[in-house]
């Protein structure tokens, strides 16, 4: 490593591993002296032409003096990056510092020449593009602020990589060569291209582990059962449509096959190439099998091993050093301690997963940190949704284990674009990222229903999930979750009554619920779970007892036809002595009902119907079953044998496939669960209507950035991080428009009489110390004091109740217009990014929680949403008579205190409390900032998978 006292030190924080275009990953780091062997290599490497456009010129070798050139760097003014797989070079990038006449220079110039060179065999995987989003980020970090580059007009490859990048940018023509200057401030065009190609190339990694065409199981065991073995024999009797091996390394000398699959005692003695590994060794053994994996070429890995950070401190070291090994082949990784992963699609047929069957396909892609929860959603939706009737099928499920590399972040990238896939359920019990993973959601969810559970909510996260520490609370979490898009349900039961819904109706106009059924009684529960799901139910239409068939056709036909309703509820209850037939006549009278008006959903409630919820569905799975040569590949697993089900559950066995394109209807046992999966997908119709116009960040023209921004350089010279003072903090806030009230210090009786003449009567005294702030309640506040008379016996009054005037720290404020008093928050979290809250000041957000918050940077349409969003919030429109508050000037206050924040990330937070908002204006009474320095890398820097 670099140590000549000239240098400055290594910069380790930027080494990072990235995922490329082609889902491989390579690892990006600083050069150093101690690279001169693979640099030369690297050249040897690079064919003539790639040496010729880097050089303008022949250049088959590098000189002693290049490589010093090359290798010798003072992480400042000259800086090199390489792109590494397996340890050796396959990309570098360099810059070199210039001034104004394009010589060699140092800060303060601002401009550095770039240069790249990319090995042949590894050019169109997008390396080039990964080492400018690095190279500029250091260049930023160390003060420059445009890139120059000199490019061969033949050479159509890099000058794309420069044009595609999205940075503002200058073309000339010279001498023969293409001069591009572009300027490295990250834009809203460059940005949407780092985001684009991170999700093609994330989404390209995980496609890679779900459709391999070659898969080797390591560890499968020579005798029957075993983890190894059972995996094995999972894909060969799912009928998985690629080559197929069997890989241990204790086969007796000789033995070609196992369980009819061609077996090696290495996965390096396989002929021909691997996609996936399963590897099912003991964790001591792991690290040689990544070794072989690495030097085949294997793409990736499934690891079912045990023994890693869920086993403690010296596991939690084995697993990070197992996925740094990994990523230094270009490998991905799911698990370690991971239950699998299946892919239903009759192209691909996988089961490379401890799951004895495949499921039925269908439309749902399902992820679970768990593998116990994992099992537990497999078999719900295999049978029925654990009493939900009807079948729904699986896409793709994906159990991460302990979500060492491969996160919930990854897969949602693959199901965004999947067209496989229209529905996404996840079992979360962490989220490593909540600032990426609620950019994804929200990006998701515009297309295709998320519905997310979340494990471990009210403690620490599983031991052996490595995730970026919060201050916030769950319920924070999850509103932003829900701000995002996110159909946030409580249990894994929800989940699946959410997911049945959503994969089958489509998403209804509005909360105009009608019901109808043969049961008085249960039309009247629904109604109720309507109500207090926040619906408009109309009142129940009771069918009676003796409604037949053709009675619920024509019912259920009226209530789709009317325009007053969004969707439909139907409650029945068994007819005596009709049995399957009366079922199956009155599963045909409600779809075909349904399918005349196919715009609105439906939804029936059933109490133990025998057959029905059977019929409704009609059809063995929501996509094409999957057939097999094999008889034994269809064969029901026998733990979910049909007479092993409740009698509901396996007539559908038996059941007879649906028309092409009909409806399915979900059935549900209770009203309660109907009607919460019915509200579910309300909320979140209304969210895709509002996210279809998502408003915009408004302009000010008052707001001083530029002195907002000297203001803030100059106080962070004092230190690392301060909380500023009175005078401070309103100066900051007056840049962005925010006017607070001065209150001034009143240490003696004179003091207060002074100020409050200063200030104009009527005025406030105030109680500052930390246990009275903000705490009128106790008595440490007094208010309308009209003269100094009323203000100097005020003064007697506090200090006799509380104590000195040292203790009290009083304060003398001018009196504001009454109005609703309401608190301002936001803070930069170090996993959640900015967020901005928002609630009534005092018990109100304090005891009860009622309190709003919405990723920063706002628009004024969530700004809107977010005041109306608290419980509180009819006391600011004019609740039992009152005058309404000023909401207006409130989303106003809210935007801009987001401008700030967004604006500048050394502010870390943000309070104004409280602030008094009246019919007619607001003030800010109180308020405090704190400053802190910005990290090195934060959201708008390159792409990056998580450091080990």
């Amino acid at each position: 490593m670099q140590t000549s006292p000239d240098r400055h030190e290594y910069p380790a924080h930027w080494e990072a591993d990235v995922v490329l275009r082609d889902g491989g990953t390579a690892r990006i780091r600083p050069i150093t002296v101690d690279d001169a062997d693979r640099l030369v290599s690297f050249y040897e490497q690079v064919s003539d032409e790639s040496k010729y456009y880097r050089f303008f010129a022949p250049y088959p070798r590098l000189s002693a003096k290049d490589v010093h050139r090359f290798t010798h760097h003072d992480f400042v003014d000259r800086v090199g990056l390489a792109a590494t797989v397996g340890g050796e070079f396959i990309a570098t990038v360099r810059y070199d510092r210039i001034g104004a006449d394009g010589t060699p220079a140092s800060a303060p110039a601002d401009e550095a020449e770039v240069a790249f060179l990319v090995q042949d065999a590894h050019q169109g995987r997008g390396v080039a593009s990964a080492l400018l989003e690095h190279i500029g980020a250091v260049a930023r970090e160390r003060g420059i602020r445009r890139f120059a580059a000199e490019v061969l007009p033949a050479n159509t490859k890099m000058i794309k990589v420069f044009t595609d990048a999205g940075y503002t940018q200058k073309r000339s023509f010279e001498d023969g060569v293409v001069r591009l200057e572009f300027d490295l401030e990250p834009t809203d065009r460059s940005l949407a291209v780092q985001y684009a190609r991170e999700h093609r190339a994330e989404a390209r990694s995980v496609q890679r582990l779900l459709a391999p065409g070659s898969v080797a199981v390591i560890g499968a065991g020579r005798t029957p059962g075993g983890v190894g073995r059972s995996v094995l024999g999972n894909i060969r009797d799912a009928g998985y449509t690629g080559r197929l091996y069997a890989v241990n390394k204790a086969l007796p000398d000789g033995q070609k096959e196992l369980d009819g699959v061609p077996a090696h005692r290495s996965v390096r003695d396989i002929d021909g190439p691997v996609d996936l590994a399963v590897v099912a060794v003991p964790a001591e053994h792991v690290t040689e099998v990544v070794t072989e994996c690495g030097e085949h070429g294997v793409q990736g890995l499934v690891v079912v091993s045990a023994g890693y950070a869920e086993s403690g401190p010296e596991g939690r070291e084995r697993q990070r050093a197992l996925v740094r090994h990994a990523r230094t082949y270009g490998m991905r990784i799911i698990g370690p301690n991971a239950f699998g992963i299946i892919n239903t699609s009759p192209r691909v047929r996988l089961n490379a997963s401890l799951a004895p069957e495949v499921p039925r396909p269908g439309r749902i892609g399902l992820f679970a940190q768990s593998g116990a929860i994992g099992i537990a959603l497999l078999s719900r939706l295999h049978r029925r949704g654990g009493g939900v009737t009807g079948v729904t099928g699986v896409s793709t499920f994906v159990s991460s284990g302990n979500r060492a590399d491969v996160s919930g972040n990854d897969v949602l990238q693959y199901w965004y674009e999947d067209p496989d896939t229209d529905v996404v359920l996840m079992y979360l019990e962490s989220i490593g990222n909540p600032r990426k993973f609620t950019r994804l959601a929200r990006r998701t969810a515009a297309a295709k229903p998320l519905v997310v559970v979340q494990g471990a909510r009210h403690g620490a996260a599983p031991q052996g999930h490595a995730v970026r520490a919060t201050r916030l609370p769950h319920a924070t979490v999850s509103a932003l979750l829900r701000q995002a898009g996110v159909i946030r349900v409580d249990t894994i039961t929800e989940l699946v009554d959410a997911g049945l819904l959503l994969a089958r109706q489509p998403l209804p106009g509005g909360p105009r619920v009608a019901i109808l059924g043969n049961s008085e009684s249960l039309g009247l529960l629904t109604y109720d779970a309507c109500l207090a799901e926040g619906l408009r139910p109309h009142p129940p239409q009771d069918l009676t007892t003796a409604a037949s068939a053709a009675d619920f056709h024509t019912a259920l036909s009226r209530a789709l036809a009317d325009d007053r309703c969004d969707a439909v509820v139907v409650t029945a209850i068994p007819a005596v002595g009709e049995g399957p037939v009366g079922d199956a006549a009155l599963a045909q009278a409600l779809r075909s009902a349904s399918a005349a008006a196919p715009s609105k959903p439906v939804l029936v409630v059933h109490v133990e119907l025998g057959g029905l919820a059977e019929a409704l569905s009609a059809a063995a799975s929501t996509a094409p079953q999957a057939t097999s040569d094999n008889p034994q590949h269809n064969a029901p697993s026998p733990t979910l044998a049909a007479e092993q089900l409740p009698a509901a559950e396996a007539a559908a066995e038996s059941s007879a496939e649906a028309p092409e394109g009909a409806h399915l209807i979900p059935a549900y046992p209770a009203a309660e669960r109907a009607v919460r999966a019915l509200g579910q997908a309300v909320a979140y119709a209304q969210w895709r209507r509002d996210a279809a116009e998502p408003g915009k960040v408004p302009e000010y023209e008052d707001i001083n950035e530029k002195g907002a921004a000297a203001l803030i350089d100059g106080l962070l010279a004092r230190g690392q991080g301060l909380t500023l003072g009175t005078d401070e903090t309103c100066d900051l806030l007056g840049h962005y428009g925010v006017q607070v009230h001065r209150a001034l210090p009143a240490p003696t009786p004179d003091a207060a009489a002074e100020a409050a003449r200063d200030l104009g009567y009527p005025v406030a005294l105030k109680a500052t110390a930390p246990h009275l702030r903000h705490r009128a309640d106790l008595g440490g506040v007094r208010l309308d004091l009209a003269d100094e008379e009323q203000l100097r016996r005020s003064y007697t009054e506090l200090t006799e109740l509380f104590g000195a005037p040292e203790e009290l720290r009083p304060v003398v404020q001018r009196m504001a217009p009454r109005g609703v008093d309401v608190v301002v928050r936001a803070v930069i979290d170090p996993a959640a990014g900015a967020v901005l809250s928002f609630g009534l000041a005092g018990a109100a957000s304090q005891l009860l929680g009622d309190t709003a918050h919405r990723l920063i940077p706002v628009t004024d349409r969530e700004a809107t949403s977010l005041v109306r969003s608290i419980r509180t919030a009819p006391l600011l429109f004019g609740w039992r008579g009152s005058a309404p508050a000023d909401t207006r000037a409130l989303e106003e206050l809210l935007l801009r205190v987001s401008r700030l924040v967004d604006d500048h990330p050394e502010v870390v937070a943000v309070t104004l409390e409280p602030v008094v908002v009246a019919s007619h204006g607001l003030s800010v009474l109180g308020a405090s900032v704190r400053l802190a320095h910005p990290p090195a890398r934060d959201d708008l820097g390159p792409r990056t998978l998580p450091a080990y």
